[in-house]
């Protein structure tokens, strides 16, 4: 099986410098550099480790980025890496095997937090251990904060968090809609949790596994989120409504309906007392909701025509 790893910067070469070496080390794998018009060293760097350079003229949104990088290489999998994740050695030789089990097709690593670059940098506490969707429609990092030596078992997870997630191109390919495998208008907040929720409504899984292992720099998470600004804020609360829109069925949503129907009073609320301007975001959502329901009837008349059987919710455990 041929592996492509799809390196991505955005004038970050200060991580590229240390996670190129990293991803090079890595065996029977090509190593691809997508510089999203980055005005630092990123080309100087792929170019003096010899990785391939894949130069976007003009700066696109992540999923934009992603979707030229995949289009313009080949491989029988891909590595999707950021450049503020750092892979161990060995990292695909454990998690390239497992998309050899049936209908597996992306593999989660064992995500561990790290401040930087360096070794002494890496802290004892677990970034992700895979993605889950709860009943709710709330998408979450598995494991966050746990000690790093929590979820050692491989098990199967709803979907591995895009700061590295290996995929089968096959499986990719099979998620496209409209021609892209991300969906542009989600930009890049729960971009890999929409590609993840599509691939199951497709019939593939999706694997964790605790031998591969990367150290990444979370710059987001739930206790930062006010550091976000706005727009940011706007687009993570509108896309959770663009992947309902797309990936929901009647059946779970009918099913989890009074989990759903809480939560939006509860963040309705919160919106009205604290964040009056992500009130913006639900005519943001409006705005995108005919384009989400032509994908949604494309993806909806290849999942019926497969009777995939994947279940909805599922979490690795410790």
């Amino acid at each position: 099986m041929t592996t492509t790893i799809l390196l991505l910067s955005v004038d970050e070469a200060d991580n590229l410098r240390h996670a190129l070496p990293a991803a090079l080390a890595q065996e029977q794998a090509d190593v691809v550099v997508i510089d999203n018009a980055s005005t630092d060293a990123t080309g100087d760097l792929a170019r003096e480790h010899g990785a391939e350079h894949l130069r976007l003229e003009r700066r696109l949104s992540y999923c934009a980025a992603i979707n030229a990088g995949i289009a313009a290489t080949g491989g029988d999998a891909v590595l999707l890496l950021n450049a503020d994740c750092f892979l161990a050695p060995g990292f695909l030789a454990a998690a390239r095997p497992r998309l050899a089990e049936e209908r597996v097709g992306s593999i989660a690593p064992k995500l561990i937090r790290t401040a930087g670059p360096a070794p002494e940098q890496r802290l004892d506490a677990i970034d992700a251990a895979g993605m889950v969707v709860d009943r709710r429609r709330k998408n979450a990092l598995v494991g966050h904060g746990r000690p790093s030596l929590c979820y050692g078992t491989p098990t199967e997870v709803f979907g591995a968090d895009g700061a590295a997630a290996l995929y089968r191109r096959e499986t990719l390919e099979d998620c496209a809609v409209e021609g892209s495998v991300f969906d542009d208008d989600l930009e890049l907040w729960a971009s890999d949790v929409d590609l993840a929720w599509r691939a199951r409504l497709l019939g593939w899984r999706s694997a964790y596994e605790p031998e591969a292992v990367a150290y990444h720099v979370r710059t987001y998470s739930p206790s930062t989120r006010a550091g976000l600004s706005t727009r940011d804020r706007r687009m993570q609360f509108r896309n959770r409504y663009l992947m309902m829109v797309k990936n929901d069925t009647p059946a779970a949503l009918a099913r989890d309906l009074h989990h759903v129907a809480a939560h939006e009073l509860l963040a309705l609320g919160h919106v009205l007392l604290r964040e009056r301007e992500l009130l913006g975001a639900y005519a943001d959502a409006a705005r995108l909701l005919g384009p989400a329901r032509r994908r949604r009837r494309e993806l909806r008349a290849r999942s019926r025509s497969r009777h995939a059987t994947v279940p909805f919710c599922l979490e690795a455990r410790p």
